[in-house]
């Protein structure tokens, strides 16, 4: 037994299996069985690049939660929260584990969920692919090596991309199947390649541990100023999480998961999960560099086969390529992976219907609002003849990880925004002088300007006018910024296109709000948008 063998072995987990066990592999090793084993390939300045195959993101579709006496009340039932049966899943339990008994090789780590001693899981990860054992191990926090011989597992998950579910014996709806038993403490995904499915589980995990102890746990990126000021910035796939909140003249907390306790914001995770599709060296230099370091793992980027150069600008594996590599492959990250409660909160959205203003100020009672609709807008492409963007709300900025009823999560946020004095900002990442097609992509340096403002404190004396269909608050000029960009009606040739537009996409926040009417009180119902006097006379 070496320091890294844990003394409770997967025997002591119910699993039987004669396979040669790697434990706690660290990354040298572990890439060197990926490429000795065909997984993947190295790139011309280290890094590992693989492909997920014909998965290439989460099957959403595909996860699913048992349905026992500990979650039949306290779980948001439908269509993101899907039941599996006990019955159903004691079968693919014990099909997952036999399967196990006829690997001749596997890859075990004991890591952490969560940064903050006392608000995180133990968390033991069994793979049958070694850069699935690498990736899981650069995304979660790492045990001090002092750590691993006593680790005691609370949760496992066990990965098998080559087993195929069966729907009528497991309960599920195809040959991928995600299944979450929190009775058990155990989470299966099978069928699937996409290494994310792991990582969304350990937070899917959290988000129902956590609200019980007055935790908030959050779909989000967070860094520290200068002064010691945190920001969390909340938002879906595409709306800049990521790469906003790698700026070098703040310290990086994490990009995407993280816990608001009483003393902390702490990271769920060690790492970080970058998307990289025509990723700018100008633009996001921290997160490019991390593409030239052996140590990280490249999904579906495309590379030439006989110079092992990447091209981060060609789709044809996934538009959703992706970058896992540790924290602190940031320069400015946070060697404790944790900081102050915060002072800003920052929601971005990628608001493809160009509506919305590039910053505006929200109270409480909006930022509430905004934070159960959950809003962006995906652009149009993959149908011919589609012009059209389309709304998305995810409830809480991450309804496919969030167990519980959004409220519960609404709730905890409200509350902590008030005891702290929280300033909270909409931020739109998205479509400026039109919608897409007709307008431009919000420029990254306006959007670094007003977030510097607003994060410094320089903002809130601003002179602010109210938006007319939603009510928030538009600073009307800004320090290096051409105030007509503040303006997002002012920026449309067509006004009346504008106003248009602008009355669809409040009837859509209205109409998907609908469903939290009765779980929210009247002070959040009416920071509802509003169609504006100028829709209604056009």
């Amino acid at each position: 037994m070496t320091e890294r063998t844990p003394r409770i072995g997967l025997d002591r987990l119910g699993i039987e299996t004669g396979a040669t066990i790697h434990w706690n592999l660290v990354t040298a090793p572990l890439v060197e069985h990926s490429l000795r084993r065909g997984e993947g390939r190295l790139a011309k300045d280290g890094p590992l690049v693989v492909a997920t195959g014909r998965h290439t993101g989460r099957s959403a579709q595909d996860k699913f939660i048992v349905r026992d006496a500990m979650t039949r009340d306290t779980v948001w039932w439908g269509r993101t929260n899907q039941p599996m049966d006990p019955a159903a899943f004691a079968n693919l339990k014990a099909d997952f584990l036999a399967a196990l008994a006829a690997k001749d090789t596997l890859f075990v780590q004991d890591l952490y969920g969560g940064s903050q001693q006392g608000h995180r899981v133990h968390v033991r990860v069994i793979n049958e692919l070694a850069w699935h054992n690498l990736f899981i191990r650069t995304m979660l926090v790492r045990p001090e090596a002092k750590e691993l011989a006593g680790f005691e597992p609370e949760y496992t998950i066990i990965d098998l991309p080559s087993f195929h579910a069966d729907p009528k014996r497991h309960g599920c709806r195809s040959e991928t199947v995600i299944a979450v038993s929190f009775t058990e403490k155990l989470i299966l995904i099978g069928g699937t390649a996409y290494a994310g499915e792991m990582k969304k589980s350990v937070f899917g995990l959290l988000n129902y541990l956590l609200p019980a102890a007055g935790i908030m746990p959050m779909h989000c990126s967070a860094n520290i100023g200068p002064d010691g000021d945190t920001a969390v910035f909340f938002g879906l796939s595409g709306t800049g999480k990521t790469t906003l909140s790698a700026d070098a003249s703040r310290t990086l907390i994490g990009d995407d998961e993280h816990g608001w306790s009483d003393e902390a914001v702490f990271n769920f995770e060690g790492g970080c999960y970058a998307k990289m599709i025509r990723l700018s060296p100008e633009a996001e230099p921290e997160i490019y560099a991390t593409t030239k370091r052996f140590g990280t793992v490249l999904e579906n980027v495309v590379m030439d086969a006989a110079t092992r150069e990447l091209d981060l600008d060609d789709n044809s594996l996934a538009e959703n390529s992706r970058a896992a590599y540790p924290i602190d492959f940031i320069p400015n990250a946070s060697a404790k992976n944790l900081g102050p409660v915060p002072r800003n909160i920052v929601f971005l959205t990628a608001d493809a219907y160009g509506v919305l203003p590039p910053i505006a100020r929200l109270t409480p009672d909006q930022a509430m609002y905004h934070f159960l609709s959950g809003y962006t807008a995906r652009v149009a492409g993959t149908e011919i003849g589609v012009t059209e963007p389309e709304a998305t709300f995810s409830t809480c900025f991450g309804a496919p990880f969030m167990p519980r009823h959004p409220s519960v999560y609404g709730n905890l946020l409200k509350e902590r925004i008030a005891r702290g004095g929280v300033d909270c900002w909409l931020v739109n990442t998205g479509w400026t002088g039109g919608k897409y097609g007709v307008g431009r992509r919000m420029p990254i340096k306006v959007t670094r300007a007003l977030l510097g403002a607003a994060l410094d404190g320089s903002l809130k004396d601003a002179a602010f006018r109210q938006d007319p269909n939603f009510g928030f608050a538009v600073p009307v000029a800004v320090p290096g910024v051409d105030p007509a960009i503040l303006d997002p009606r002012e920026t449309w040739a067509d006004k009346a296109d504008y106003d248009a537009t602008a009355a669809r996409l409040v009837e859509q926040f209205v109409e998907n709000f609908a469903q939290f009417a009765d779980h929210v009180d009247e002070a959040v119902l009416q920071a509802a948008p509003q169609i504006s006097r100028a829709a209604v006379a056009a």
